[in-house]
């Protein structure tokens, strides 16, 4: 038997609004928050819209150690610190090393990367800043965040593209099934609004030119958009004995590999991540009430996904509540998994299945139950969250009531 591992405090932060209940009041109203992107910094991109936070809350993080943060360790800071702020925990001498976390990153520190090569090659200065390294490697949110909060224990980043969070909380779970840990601050974070990502991904082609409309017959792409989540995981007993309130259960998690391209997707792996999670947690197909589709809004992705759900499913995938958060919250990379991980918690609680934005057409080629636009009521006793990534990395988990 596993231990049962529990999320007692969520944090998150994003173009949605700057704390978890914010962002969740967003999604079950059905609002997005795609839009033009106004950093001066990105004057010749063709595509510019996407989904970025416009003001940062205020934090309380000291000047010392902002000062050696890139945005994307500040956005898991933050995220980090609301979440631990709701489990009531703090770090003790007694506990310390009994605490630890894993922070999921699609990329890295590319703001300090982009103004390091500008003061350089542009501005003509011989050397870049004390702090580039640190700011920029993808490990930094998680080192940054254990000093923020004071945990000693396992604390290690994890970076599998788009599937970065999802990996990253079945990690911390692992920490904790493996006795390694009795609470792990486990999420994902990214800030890929800066001229060189948007470039790179202009050049795949992806990109939508107004809007994120997954499963969508018109749909055009995705929409990228920054921001962070985290959430406090502890065993079932852990929580009980301490008189936490316990929000939901990680129930399992699934991981696989495509093997076979690194940008197109199979049918095969995704089906193999979500069998392998439904086996992890004990879950037959028809337990399943909600599933939040990876869901990108690419005309590839979205129809494989629902390919896969069909083989994974059978009869009970038209049954089944399916939406994509994306259309709202664009595609955070790194910190996708972890926000959606705040939609499928919130539905458990709330019986609210938070809707597809923007969506227009129906595609026969995408015949689920998308959830088209308006939250739905329905009783949610156990939900899926699908993250699959170029390279062709697939991580998917479940998350049941308590």
């Amino acid at each position: 038997m596993h231990k049962r591992v529990v999320i007692t405090g969520m944090g998150g932060i994003c173009g949605l609004g700057t704390n978890a209940p914010a962002i969740w009041n967003e999604m079950r109203a059905g609002r997005s928050a795609i839009g033009p992107i106004t950093s001066p910094q990105l004057h010749d991109l063709k595509v510019k819209v996407g989904c970025e936070i416009k003001e940062l809350p205020e934090h309380g993080i000291e000047r010392k150690q902002l000062v050696s943060m890139d945005r994307f360790s500040l956005l898991a800071t933050i995220a980090a610190r609301e979440a631990m702020r709701q489990s009531g925990l703090t770090s003790t001498e007694a506990n310390t090393y009994r605490m630890g976390t894993v922070v999921g990153v699609g990329v890295c520190g590319w703001e300090a990367i982009e103004e390091n090569y500008r003061a350089i090659l542009i501005d003509g200065k011989n050397r870049a800043g004390i702090f580039t390294v640190p700011k920029v490697m993808p490990s930094a949110a998680s080192g940054q965040v254990s000093m923020s909060l004071g945990l000693r224990g396992p604390v290690f980043g994890v970076t599998s593209a788009c599937s970065s969070s999802n990996h990253a909380i079945a990690s911390a779970v692992d920490q904790i099934r493996l006795g390694r840990a009795d609470v792990m601050v486990a999420g994902g974070t990214d800030a890929p609004l800066v001229w060189g990502i948007l470039k790179g991904w202009e050049a795949l082609r992806v990109l939508a030119p107004d809007t994120c409309r997954p499963f969508s017959a018109d749909r055009q792409g995705l929409s990228l958009g920054e921001g962070a989540g985290m959430a406090v995981l502890e065993t079932y007993e852990h929580a009980m004995a301490r008189g936490a309130t316990i929000l939901a259960e990680i129930a399992g998690a699934g991981l696989s590999a495509d093997a076979s391209d690194i940008v197109a997707p199979t049918v095969e792996g995704p089906t193999a991540a979500m069998r392998a999670c439904l086996a992890d947690a004990g879950l037959n197909p028809e337990d399943v009430d909600y599933l939040n589709a990876h869901g990108t809004g690419t005309k590839a992705n979205d129809m494989i996904e629902t390919a896969a759900i069909k083989r994974v499913f059978g009869d009970h995938a038209y049954k089944l509540s399916v939406s994509s958060t994306k259309s709202m919250h664009a595609h955070c990379l790194g910190a996708s998994g972890a926000l959606e991980m705040i939609a499928c918690v919130m539905a458990i609680r709330e019986g609210l299945v938070p809707p597809t934005a923007n969506f227009r057409e129906p595609d026969p080629d995408c015949d689920l139950d998308v959830t088209p636009n308006v939250a739905r009521e329905r009783k949610v006793r156990a939900a899926i969250s699908n993250g699959f990534a170029f390279g062709g990395t697939n991580a998917v988990l479940a998350f049941k009531a308590v």
